[in-house]
């Protein structure tokens, strides 16, 4: 599934601009040093966190895109820098739990 196709299914709104990209499964956690450690290119990368620090992280790992949780705000900064960087930011006002329950649901798993 890509990520155009992945908007389309579930009500994500796109922050950033960004190349459509591959998802091969997800990834959730709030630190950046977890994301480093155990995420894997392609993964979708779940957090609340909105700093421009998960641009270079998100980057680093070639997740297919970061999508904020819980309705928090994303600093033009953040979406300045991904769209710099073709980093998707993707944003819900669900709160994580339920937007993993949605992508298991669409077959989309922890890879």
């Amino acid at each position: 599934m890509t990520l155009e196709q992945l908007c389309n299914k579930i009500d994500l709104k796109k922050m950033s601009q960004f190349t459509d990209k591959e998802i091969n499964g997800v990834f959730v956690s709030d630190m950046i040093s977890d994301v480093m450690a155990g995420a894997k290119s392609g993964n979708l990368w779940l957090t609340v966190q909105t700093h421009k620090s998960i641009v270079p992280a998100a980057n680093l790992v070639d997740v297919s895109a970061v999508i904020i949780t819980s309705g928090k705000q994303v600093p033009p900064e953040t979406i300045e820098l991904a769209s710099k960087h073709d980093i998707a930011i993707l944003s819900t006002d669900l709160p994580t739990f339920e937007i993993v329950g949605k992508l298991y649901a669409i077959g989309i798993q922890d890879s």
